[in-house]
């Protein structure tokens, strides 16, 4: 990891097996084990939560709603290919201070 940044786990399987977490502990100077983490709180990860209210915010003003699965992935790759980056760069700067 380059310096300054914290890699952060959330509670998904691939993060919080044996084998995932031995390999961090054992390659990561700085790791904190997955239970010191809070997986819930909304001041935890701002970039996670700024991203996701902008694409429920998007996704709420489509004008019609996806019927399938499919559809829905498709209207959400396109609410993210136009998610404006300035207030994400914004948030990952606020956070570096």
């Amino acid at each position: 990891m380059p310096t300054g940044f914290i890699f952060q786990q959330d509670g998904t399987s691939a993060h919080t097996s044996r084998s995932a977490q031995n390999w961090l502990q054992s390659n990561c100077p700085d790791f904190i084990k997955k239970d010191y983490w809070s997986l819930n709180l909304p001041n935890i990860n701002p970039v996670d939560y700024r991203v996701w209210g902008a694409m429920l915010e998007a996704y709420r003003k489509l004008k019609t709603k996806p019927k399938t699965i499919a559809k829905l992935e498709e209207s959400l790759q396109v609410i993210w290919g136009n998610l404006p980056q300035k207030p994400i760069d914004k948030t990952v700067k606020d956070l570096s201070n």
